[in-house]
């Protein structure tokens, strides 16, 4: 069995003004994050890590944060996207794990919102997505609530007929 190991990281500043997206779920808080699209954290690392997994870059070479026709751009839309790129390539995720770093808010109570959300754009079971979340026990820049982080890393397998 051919199989590919990637993974990813994604960190955003908290700002008033702005929606807070992780995982495709907005959660209620009174800052959000600040980005060129919806700055989901969790969604862009985990499509980092199935693009790293192929060698195909980042996601700032199909999204590129210059490019006006990414603004506010739904990062579960670009994340199918990156999905159909793994497809066409002849492999398949065989399951992804991820974490979010952020001190407030909870993000326990959304995990499976966000489980959903994710395995439903990427055709997998929720079975198949890993999401935990943690602190920074108050230690660096999310720890001072200035941001929230997110790491995922993803195993795909080589399609038998590819």
């Amino acid at each position: 069995m051919n199989v590919r190991i990637g993974n990813g990281y994604d960190i955003h500043k908290l700002v008033s003004g702005r929606p807070l997206i992780l995982g495709g779920v907005k959660i209620e808080h009174e800052l959000g994050l600040l980005g060129h699209s919806d700055a989901d954290a969790l969604t862009h690392a985990i499509m980092d890590a199935m693009l790293g997994a192929l060698s195909l870059g980042d996601i700032g070479h199909y999204f590129p944060p210059t490019d006006p026709q990414w603004k506010g751009a739904d990062s579960i839309e670009l994340l199918t996207q990156v999905n159909q790129l793994i497809l066409d390539q002849g492999w398949h995720i065989s399951n992804l794990d991820s974490v979010v770093v952020a001190e407030r808010p909870k993000i326990k109570p959304h995990i499976n919102a966000m489980r959903d959300r994710l395995s439903k754009a990427l055709q997998l079971s929720p079975q198949q997505v890993g999401v935990k979340a943690t602190t920074n026990e108050k230690m660096g820049p999310v720890g001072r609530e200035e941001g929230i982080a997110a790491y995922a890393v993803t195993l795909l397998v080589k399609d038998p007929q590819s």
